[in-house]
């Protein structure tokens, strides 16, 4: 079974960028749709970006214009460009299949802080 394995996470000021990484093992992401989601604690994890196999992108209200999620099929690799950092993005961020999502893993956490 496909397994996503997600990186690139870590501690930022605000107003910095990081670039997740979400990598496929054990199979391809073809032209599944993949979102990139986020969680805190005591929230429900919610979808913050999603690309279509066709490379169509949707995003949260919060993030659009910030964010940008984009996929190299190359690589079988889903990334989320994340620009100008706020606090409120602090959360661990997943990467999972849209329409079919398999077991969530560990993802990677992202702390934006002064």
């Amino acid at each position: 079974q496909v397994q996503l394995v997600e990186s690139g996470g870590g501690l930022v000021q605000p107003g910095d960028s990081l670039r997740l990484s979400c990598a496929a093992s054990g199979g391809v992401l073809g032209r599944a749709a993949v979102g990139w989601y986020r969680q805190v604690p005591g929230k429900l994890r919610e979808l913050v970006a999603r690309i279509a196999g066709d490379g169509m992108t949707n995003y949260a209200d919060s993030v659009k214009g910030r964010f940008t999620i984009s996929r190299d099929s190359a690589k079988n690799t889903v990334y989320l460009q994340m620009d100008s950092l706020k606090f409120e993005d602090t959360a661990v961020y997943y990467c999972n299949f849209f329409w079919r999502p398999v077991g969530w893993g560990q993802g990677t956490q992202v702390t934006v802080s002064s």
